[in-house]
């Protein structure tokens, strides 16, 4: 019964836009399935394709962002304005205005918690590390972090170092063997493997 309801509210909500609120948290769908939505209701000026969208993503102007395929967006926040004209317009008289578009291109991630500000583009082929602050346009395949945000690496380096550290994993395996990034029929096997490996005891779950 729980699950004839969560299909007809993800289905009113997806063909109309009504009950977004209610299929947010009742239906909890994931990030493709949050970032559907997000193309058809969401207000961005645009959206490509196989882009993931976290439910604790805050996208405060969305007319003024512009998506590119492949784009990850975890609990991030991008902000396509700058609220502190208010207090200049106030203190000193003035009527001013500032906002600008956040472009994120082909190919890229935003990490939990980064902050992307106006009048940034992202990438492509670009990461933003969790808790980046990001000022001012990130380059063509590299990583940033930090506050504010600069270029950490390059993507070939944090392949290299990926698959380095991957290589030395012995569920890698069951990786390469499983249907795309989450498995239920593999997890608990994955994560018992791995609270051994790195804590050298059985895993209580």
């Amino acid at each position: 019964m729980i699950g004839l309801l969560k299909r007809a509210i993800a289905c009113i909500a997806m063909r109309t836009g009504r009950l977004t609120w209610i299929y947010k948290r009742f239906c909890q769908p994931d990030g493709l399935q949050w970032a559907i939505h997000m193309a058809r209701w969401g207000g961005l000026h645009s959206i490509g394709k196989n882009v993931w969208i976290n439910l604790g993503c805050n996208i405060a102007d969305p007319t003024l962002v512009r998506l590119g395929n492949n784009v990850g967006l975890s609990d991030c926040t991008l902000f396509g304005h700058d609220a502190t004209v208010g207090l200049l317009n106030v203190r000193y008289g003035t009527k001013l205005d500032s906002v600008g578009p956040i472009d994120i291109l082909d190919n890229c991630f935003i990490g939990h918690g980064a902050i992307i500000l106006p009048r940034v583009t992202i990438g492509p082929d670009s990461v933003v590390a969790a808790g980046a602050v990001v000022l001012r346009d990130v380059p063509p395949g590299v990583v940033v972090g930090g506050n504010p945000a600069r270029v950490i690496c390059t993507m070939e380096t944090l392949l290299k170092n990926s698959q380095e550290r991957c290589a030395a994993y012995p569920w890698m395996d069951l990786i390469r063997e499983r249907d795309g990034e989450f498995d239920p029929e593999l997890e608990l096997k994955l994560r018992a493997m791995r609270v051994e490996y790195f804590f050298g005891e059985k895993s209580n779950g």
